[in-house]
């Protein structure tokens, strides 16, 4: 598939094509925003020592994931224009990170970031959202819309539909469970998560609080 294809005409993927990209993008994004935390956290602790961020066994962060999918919806039919794809995504990330802090503080009591407690974190609304990480987050809603994208649609049109359906399902799948593990059987069932075991093995783990 051409560059100019992808920005030029609309690729209608059948349903299951479609949720197969839809896939890729999700594990891409909740790997992308682990790696890019466990970086930015380095230099906010002083560049003593690496944490690892989210709360699963493997390096994926479920807000990142959800973000992609929404500003990918949002802005796939506008895609030749790249300072609308950039402004959208901003203002979506924004709301989607307040709404998200929000509800992880007040309604399960646990507070999983803190702007105001950052480096450079001017702007931050109630610890939230801050203009730094909403810029970030436009930024890299581009290199998700003119890169990410378009690598997804190229490899799902070069492989045979079954193996890409097999390779993306089954990919996303295992990121799925660790997250269901995590967020739900472990706490019903009074199982150790991946921060617990971590720490027993000595890594350097962010909390909650």
């Amino acid at each position: 598939m051409k560059y100019k294809d992808y920005l030029n005409k609309d690729h209608n993927f059948d349903k299951s094509t479609m949720l197969g990209i839809c896939c890729l993008i999700v594990v891409i994004a909740g790997m992308f925003g682990w790696l890019y935390e466990f970086i930015f956290y380095y230099f906010n602790s002083g560049m003593k020592e690496f944490y690892w961020r989210g709360g699963n066994f493997l390096p994926w962060i479920n807000i990142y994931a959800i973000g992609a999918v929404i500003i990918y919806l949002f802005t796939y039919k506008k895609r030749k224009n790249p300072l609308f794809v950039f402004s959208i995504s901003v203002i979506a990330s924004g709301i989607l990170e307040y709404i998200g802090g929000w509800f992880m503080e007040h309604i399960m009591h646990i507070k999983c970031w803190d702007y105001s407690k950052e480096i450079l974190s001017f702007g931050n609304i109630d610890g939230y959202v801050c203009l730094r990480s909403v810029l970030i987050f436009g930024l890299s809603s581009l290199l998700l819309m003119y890169v990410i994208v378009p690598l997804c649609f190229k490899l799902a049109k070069k492989m045979k539909k079954k193996h890409f359906l097999i390779l993306s399902y089954t990919i996303c799948a295992i990121f799925l469970l660790d997250e269901f593990y995590n967020l739900i059987l472990a706490r019903i069932l009074s199982l150790p998560r991946a921060s617990e075991i971590y720490k027993q093995l000595g890594f350097s783990y962010q909390y909650f609080t």
